[in-house]
């Protein structure tokens, strides 16, 4: 290793030294229930799910009552990282050979009903000597199997400060967790402690000079010097975790040492790669099988009888479909009443406005600007409410990495990896935590083309779009006697977003192939009742964020477009109406500007005006459309039902501006547009460069102009519309 690059990294790894006094890091494999203790622990309500990957960067919390920061880090199976979520929670454990860095105590939770698999990282994080809360989670799902742990017995064997069986779902062991914290020093001394591995002699042999020579380093380095030299051997960037702590000379020394010992292996034809695991599992058979609940009975569970069926090559997709024909028939069906109350309570506040404030400026900017522009946007809450509570019953339940698995066996072989397919599913939500969860895939060229191709999920922001144009031009009609067509046009909108998708990664995996081979395990979580109160509060945060959204960026806007609806105003010789009038204030002009470009897609200037102002936020085309057409009401209306002004809208000619066709013309075109600000955002942090969301918007505007001109344009040649 060069002595120059070896300078650089080490003034890279400089760190401050950590302010907080005491602090706690949870840790455990994905879907453990780290999140789920944590939330329990702080009294905080971060995401939770039934399947790998919610949690992707650390989070952070206050013991409830105590002055002790809690740290929540993204799930590992072991120290070897390969994700770049795995990355973020194996570089802060390492970080802990620093007296600065490292914390009170560690909690690592274990799914109890998988307890072997767990164990591995536990073996590994016993390893520091720092105090080590093994919390047994699940409990309950494995007393229902008739099983059970000796915690006793696990906690004297592993040498653990604690070993508590627990329940993030009922709360068994939440306090007992919090007493084993509170009885640890808030400075402990770490305690050296021996590998916890079973290798054969002969298999070690090659690692003898390594080891020596790390032993002379053990009270800088924490761990035991035969771990150390395992990992060395097995991963070249290993040593990059002890450049911080020893000389530059004393790292070259012992990089010379470990390419020797892999040398030593291959030349004596010994496998040395997965010595660690070997060790590691035979380990826990050795000295912990008899503690553990037996995971390895040849029992049928509930949900293997359930995946046999929804899992199946032919049910499986089958049934896929007709539970999400049943979502979309129930965001229309069970939201058709709270809307009209949300409706009447807009238009009993439009009718106040008008008889209270005096004709004039100050009536217009209340009820044409703000009333019509939030409150036509706010009349799609149920929707969003009803859609957000259907895909976390989806996640809850475990349902949600079966739709994965059914569409992984699509998307693989069209050129998508794998661990795909989750952070896109979770993209029907929103696009920013998707595009995040795609932390959790270790190839960058597989993750890149995961994060350029999520916007095209239709999030939840597009649904307000949907809704709108399907209930003003979709006729409400029921196919085959239980379902509304106006149902299947917005499964068909999201079906098309997604398979686009596949069809893209497709043409990229064509013209540009991987270098690689990514292979991918698709890990099925136990079917689990979704908590009510974690669904409660995820649809509850979801409401309150479009509601935000709606009283900060929807008002802001509202505004802004009735200003620019309503001025300059015409002079009184003019004698102009209130639709010709609009057409010459700023708005107009700018609408009418752009209408030559968009007019090929059956648009008029106020979806130009909608689509510029949509890219602060999607549903802004709502509430473009809910101003302009209050303003060119004239001053003497109240807030006009935006579905029938746009149905009678009329040019000059007599012939309606909008119709089905040129409605799913706009909707295929908010499929494929990249409107959304928040999105390019997230995607340079993720990159760190403006390059790729360049690229997004490129393409995806490009892509959208092309398929709204092909379906409008050849609707036409069809004679439909």
């Amino acid at each position: 290793m060069k002595t120059a690059a070896l300078k650089e990294k080490r003034q890279g790894s400089k760190k401050m030294a950590r302010t907080e006094t005491s602090w706690v890091a949870i840790i455990g494999n994905p879907n453990s229930g780290k999140t789920a203790v944590f939330n329990n622990l702080t009294g905080s309500r971060y995401k939770v799910g039934n399947y790998p990957g919610v949690t992707v960067e650390k989070k952070s919390g206050w013991l409830r009552g105590h002055p002790v920061e809690v740290h929540d880090l993204p799930g590992t199976y072991s120290l070897n990282a390969r994700s770049q979520d795995e990355r973020v929670a194996v570089d802060l454990i390492q970080s802990w050979r620093d007296p600065r860095e490292r914390p009170r105590a560690v909690v690592i939770v274990l799914d109890s009903t998988n307890l072997t698999r767990n164990l591995y990282l536990t073996l590994q994080v016993l390893e520091f000597g720092i105090p080590t809360i093994v919390v047994l989670n699940m409990m309950d799902e494995l007393r229902k199997r008739g099983l059970t742990v000796n915690a006793g017995l696990l906690r004297e064997r592993l040498q653990a400060h604690a070993v508590i069986p627990a329940s993030a779902k009922t709360g068994e062991g939440m306090a007992a967790i919090v007493e084993a914290i509170l009885a640890v020093p808030a400075k402990p001394l770490p305690r050296p402690m021996a590998p916890k591995l079973e290798i054969a002699d002969y298999l070690l042999d090659p690692l003898q000079e390594l080891t020596a020579l790390l032993a002379t380093q053990r009270n800088r380095l924490l761990l035991d010097p035969q771990v150390e030299a395992l990992r060395l051997v097995t991963e070249k960037n290993y040593i990059d975790y002890l450049v911080p702590y020893l000389e530059i000379e004393e790292i070259e020394a012992i990089g010379e040492t470990a390419a020797r010992a892999r040398q030593q292996y291959v030349l004596q034809r010994m496998s040395y790669m997965s010595l660690e695991s070997t060790g590691r599992y035979n380990f826990i058979d050795k000295y912990l099988a008899e503690a553990c609940a037996d995971d390895t009975i040849s029992k049928v569970t509930f949900s293997e009888r359930i995946d046999s069926v929804i899992s199946h090559t032919v049910g499986g997709p089958l049934i896929l479909m007709l539970i999400l024909a049943f979502i979309f028939n129930t965001i229309f069906s069970w939201a058709e009443y709270p809307m009209g109350w949300i409706e009447a309570g807009i238009g009993w506040l439009s009718l106040q406005a008008t008889t209270l404030l005096p004709q004039g400026i100050i009536q217009s900017l209340i009820v044409d600007g703000i009333i019509a522009g939030v409150g036509n946007v706010i009349v799609f809450l149920p929707q969003i409410v009803l859609l957000i509570f259907f895909i976390s019953l989806l996640e809850d339940s475990g349902y949600i990495t079966r739709m994965a698995f059914i569409l992984d066996r699509i998307m693989k072989k069209w050129g998508l990896h794998g661990k795909a397919v989750l952070p896109m599913l979770s993209g029907f939500a929103c696009a920013i935590p998707a595009i995040m969860a795609s932390r959790t895939i270790e190839n960058w060229r597989d993750r890149l083309i995961t994060i350029l191709l999520i916007p095209l999920m239709s999030c939840s922001a597009r649904l307000p779009v949907y809704i709108l144009l399907i209930s003003a031009f979709i006729p409400q009609q029921t196919i085959f006697g239980f379902i509304q067509l106006q149902a299947l046009v917005l499964m068909g909108m999201y079906f098309l977003g997604f398979f686009s998708a596949v069809a893209i990664a497709f043409l990229i995996k064509r013209f540009v192939p991987a270098r690689t081979v990514s292979h991918f395990v698709m890990e099925l979580p136990p079917y689990r009742m979704p908590m009510l109160r974690s669904i409660w509060w995820k649809v509850y945060d979801s409401g309150k964020l479009f509601l935000i959204n709606a009283g900060s960026i929807i008002l802001a806007i509202s505004v802004i477009l009735w200003f620019l609806a309503s001025y300059p105003k015409p002079a009184e010789t003019e004698n102009l109406n209130a639709k010709e009038a609009i057409a010459q204030s700023y708005a107009g002009q700018i609408g009418h500007l752009m209408e030559p470009v968009i007019a090929p897609l059956g648009f008029d200037w106020k979806v130009g005006i909608g689509l510029v102002a949509s890219f602060a936020a999607r549903e802004v085309l709502v509430s473009t459309f809910a101003t302009i057409y209050n303003i060119e009401a004239g001053d003497d209306a109240e807030v006009v039902p935006l579905i029938e002004a746009m149905r009678n809208d009329r040019r000059p000619d007599g012939t309606p501006v909008y119709n089905i066709l040129s409605a799913i013309s706009l909707m295929v075109f908010f499929v494929f547009s990249a409107q959304c600000m928040a999105t390019f955002a997230i995607v340079k942090r993720e990159t760190n460069s403006w390059r790729w969301p360049l690229v997004m918007m490129l393409y995806m505007t490009t892509l959208a102009y092309i398929a709204s001109l092909i379906v409008y344009q050849g609707g036409k040649l069809l004679g439909w519309g």
